[in-house]
């Protein structure tokens, strides 16, 4: 079972920055999973479409500049990073799932994923791009139908994981207050793999590990780690 870093170490570093990212890699993370907006063409790397829950700034991103938002404390000294700045940290020493929040954001991500396969050899088969935005996700299959999806639920649908089949996904992501023994083996069925957010303790990462789910993701996963005896 793969440990995905949930916005990085974000238990104990400030979640989504580059710090978080940076110890999520030092702690063995098998991959790492971010959250993304698009602000004047450019994506940022933020859970939140607010400020105040993650920086010391206020109000919607979108009422400030990409040059005002860089200028933000994010926690412990840390900025909003840009897509680009993670995409030359992790440089595929791990695999990433980057979620889309905002529905502007594909057409910059397509435009940065050109930049990074010319400019910093990355290798897209490393990525993972997920969202609870569906038709974002089939536009996105279009566009490039070779870039791998994970199909996001906070639910247990009526049909299982048929919707991420749908979709030509790679995986499912399910919310671990749902998941149970039929919609793991409906994702298996259906050649799916199964990851489920978000579990920090021992009980529920092993009995996640029983289920038979590919990986999980974790707030902290030298810990979690470290519960799995990895």
């Amino acid at each position: 079972m793969q440990i995905i870093a949930h916005r990085g170490a974000s238990g104990e570093y400030p979640e989504n920055t580059l710090l978080a990212f940076e110890q999520a890699l030092a702690q063995g993370a098998d991959a790492i999973e971010l959250d993304v907006y698009a602000v004047e063409d450019e994506l940022i790397v933020i859970h939140d479409p607010r400020l105040e829950r993650t920086t010391n700034g206020q109000g919607s991103i979108y009422q400030h500049s990409l040059t005002a938002l860089a200028s933000l404390d994010a926690g412990s000294g840390q900025t909003i990073p840009t897509l680009w700045q993670v995409l030359q940290l992790i440089q595929n020493k791990c695999w990433l799932n980057i979620e889309l929040k905002g529905a502007d954001t594909l057409a910059p991500l397509l435009t940065l994923l050109d930049r990074a396969e010319i400019e910093l050899g990355f290798d897209l088969a490393t990525l993972l791009i997920s969202s609870f935005n569906h038709p974002l996700l089939a536009a996105l299959k279009t566009a490039r139908p070779a870039i791998r999806i994970g199909a996001l639920t906070a639910s247990l649908p009526l049909q299982y994981a048929a919707f991420a089949a749908e979709l030509k996904a790679e995986a499912v992501h399910c919310d671990a207050d749902f998941i149970d023994e039929y919609m793991v083996k409906d994702a298996k069925a259906r050649g799916l793999k199964i990851y489920v957010y978000t579990v920090d303790d021992k009980d529920g990462l092993t009995a996640l590990r029983q289920l038979g789910v590919d990986g999980v993701f974790t707030n902290y996963p030298a810990n979690s780690r470290r519960f799995l005896g990895l």
